[in-house]
C-alpha cells in the first residue's frame, strides 16, 4: 500500500470497501465467460471475410481474462481463497500468463510501483518513439516475456527473476509446465478433432489481435506518471465507458487499486468517489490517452 494511502481514506472507510464476494465475483465471472461463449458462436456462425472481426471480438474478450486473473491474484475476486486461485489459474492459461509467476511479479510491481530498479513492469522502458509505440502495443515485449518465462521454468532455471524466491521457484516451474501441457495439449487436441485450423481461429488468433487493445489498455496506467512512491501520482484511473468497466473488472480505477489492493473489483467506484478529487492523473477516455501519447511521440 502506498505511503500516501492513509491519507486519504480513514480507517472506517477502508474497511467499509473491503468486503469480497463469491456472489459478485461469480457473477462477473459468469457474465465474461458466457460473453466468451458468444463470441465463439460467433466466430462458429462466420464465414469469409465476416470471420474477422469474429475473431478479434473473441479475441477481445479472452484476453479480458486478464482483469480476473489480476483480482484473484489479490485475492478480491472472492471471498474463497480457492476459489481465486482457481479461477485465476484457469484465466491466465490462455494468454500464456502464468498465475503462479504472475503474483510475485505483480507483488513487486505494486511494492515498488514506478521505482526504476525495482519494479519489473519497468524492464520494458515505456516507448520513446511511433516505432517503439507500435512495437509494444503489437504485444512483442509481452510475448517475448512470455515465452522466455516457458523456457527457463521447463530449464528448471528462474535465476533471472529478482522478485521470486528460492523457496517458491519450484511451485512455478511445475505450474508453467502444466499451463504448458494444458495449452500445448489443448491445442493439438482440438486440431485433431475439429480440424487443423481450430486452434488458430478460437485461440492463436484471438490472441495475437485481441493483445494489442489490451496492450493499449494497460500502457495508459502508469506512463507518463511520477517515477516515485508516491500513490496518488504514479499511477491513472482513466473513465472510461461501462462496458470497458465491467470486462475489465473495474480496474480503469487503477490508482484508487494501487492505493488499497485489499478493495474488491466491486468497491472501486465508490473509492474513486471518495478519493477522485485527490489523484493526480484522471484521464477521459483511453483512446483520447493512446492518441494524445502517439501524437508526442510524433512531435518528438
Amino acid at each position: 500500500m502506498s505511503g500516501q494511502s492513509d491519507r486519504v481514506l480513514s480507517t472506517q472507510e477502508l474497511r467499509a470497501l473491503q468486503a469480497r464476494s463469491d456472489l459478485r465475483g461469480g457473477t462477473r465471472l459468469a457474465i465474461h465467460l458466457a460473453l466468451l461463449v458468444g463470441a465463439g458462436w460467433l466466430v462458429a456462425l462466420s464465414s469469409g471475410w465476416v470471420i474477422l472481426p469474429a475473431v478479434f471480438l473473441l479475441g477481445l474478450v479472452q484476453v479480458a481474462l486478464f482483469a480476473p486473473a489480476h483480482e484473484t491474484m489479490h485475492q478480491t475476486a472472492f471471498a474463497s481463497r480457492k476459489a481465486n486461485a482457481i479461477v485465476g489459474w484457469l484465466t491466465s492459461c490462455p494468454s500464456l500468463l502464468n498465475w503462479h509467476f504472475y503474483t510475485p511479479y505483480h507483488l513487486a510491481h505494486h511494492r515498488h510501483t514506478q521505482v526504476p530498479g525495482l519494479d519489473p513492469e519497468l524492464m520494458a522502458p515505456a516507448p520513446a518513439s511511433p516505432g517503439g509505440y507500435v512495437l509494444r502495443v503489437l504485444g512483442v515485449p509481452f510475448w517475448i516475456l512470455r515465452l522466455r518465462v516457458i523456457r527457463d521454468c521447463w530449464f528448471g532455471d528462474l535465476s533471472g527473476y529478482p522478485f521470486i524466491a528460492g523457496t517458491a521457484a519450484p511451485k512455478i516451474v511445475r505450474s508453467v509446465r502444466a499451463m504448458t501441457v494444458v495449452m500445448l495439449g489443448g491445442a493439438m487436441g482440438a486440431a485433431l478433432l475439429f480440424g487443423w485450423a481450430t486452434p488458430f481461429v478460437y485461440w492463436i488468433g484471438p490472441q495475437l489481435l485481441g493483445q494489442p487493445p489490451l496492450r493499449a489498455y494497460l500502457l495508459a496506467e502508469h506512463t507518463g506518471c511520477t517515477l516515485d512512491r508516491n500513490g496518488l501520482t504514479n499511477t491513472r484511473t482513466t473513465l472510461t465507458s461501462a462496458p470497458v468497466r465491467w470486462l475489465m473488472w473495474d480496474m480503469p480505477y487503477h490508482a484508487e487499486h494501487h492505493l488499497f489492493p485489499s478493495i474488491p473489483f466491486h468497491r472501486l467506484a465508490a473509492a474513486h468517489a471518495l478519493i477522485g478529487s485527490r489523484l493526480g492523473f484522471v484521464q477521459p477516455g483511453y483512446v483520447r490517452w493512446n492518441w494524445a501519447f502517439v501524437r508526442s511521440l510524433m512531435r518528438n
